[in-house]
């Protein structure tokens, strides 16, 4: 049970802070926008606070299953972006040289965090 908690907690918390960094860190966003997708900053934006929102609903037992649905549909949506951030590899994302090893290493880790919120829709009520 504690461990369900410790670990319910960590990922809310990693999409409450990835939210943020949707306007904090705008420019990277910008950076691994598939070109053909419309109104960038919009949609950087709009991520953003979806993030922050399914974060919080992640919280409570109540919303839990919903938000993991929820995210797990997003992190779908967000595939075109990985995918993207393969075909330019490599570049430059801030600092951050982003290599095409890296770029792919992105996708099983998106696989990772689907099973994450598959398993808080399984069993939301701890």
């Amino acid at each position: 049970m504690i461990r369900y908690k410790i670990f319910l907690w960590i990922y809310a918390v990693s999409y409450i802070l990835a939210g943020c960094n949707h306007f904090i860190s705008t420019d990277g966003y910008y950076a691994i926008m598939p070109k053909w997708l419309p109104a960038h900053g919009f949609l950087i934006y709009l991520s953003g606070v979806i993030e922050i929102i399914l974060g919080v609903l992640l919280l409570f037992s109540r919303t839990r299953k919903l938000a993991s649905l929820l995210i797990i549909l997003m992190l779908l949506a967000f595939m075109p972006a990985h995918i993207y951030m393969i075909q330019i590899a490599p570049f430059m994302l801030g600092k951050i040289l982003v290599t095409p090893f890296i770029a792919w290493i992105r996708l099983p880790f998106q696989l990772l965090f689907i099973g994450w919120a598959w398993y808080y829709f399984r069993n939301p009520g701890k």
